[in-house]
């Protein structure tokens, strides 16, 4: 299976289990491998038989920006869903980064990272 990576994908979303990062917000950053049979695409040098990177990016903004939820690991399961729906995505890895996570020490970054599958 070939990958097709999107790195530091940034928006502002209101997730969180805290007041606070409800109300103010905060931004994410998320990481995509998507995988898919590219053969096709590049047989016939024509997009439409891959994903359009451009679409999936703004797509996942999109879900980043939406309806808030408690926890990175839900937002990384709908970020992958979508990713999902486009047709000719078998596979996608999902990270979600919390650089801004309400954490008392310092730290980092928080992340959580999934995959998930047609099958």
């Amino acid at each position: 299976m070939d990958r097709v990576a999107l790195r530091g994908l940034r928006a502002r979303g209101h997730h969180g289990v805290f007041p606070r990062e409800r109300e103010e917000g905060q931004t994410f950053v998320v990481d995509l491998v998507l995988g898919l049979d590219t053969r096709p695409a590049a047989a016939d040098d024509d997009l439409a038989k891959t994903v359009h990177y451009g679409v999936v990016a703004e797509e996942v903004v999109d879900v980043v920006q939406g309806e808030p939820v408690d926890l990175i690991e839900t937002l990384a399961e709908r970020i992958a869903r979508q990713c999902l729906e486009h047709a000719g995505v078998q596979e996608v890895e999902v990270v979600v980064h919390k650089p801004d996570a309400p954490i008392t020490v310092p730290f980092d970054d928080v992340t959580i990272t999934i995959t998930r599958s047609r099958a």
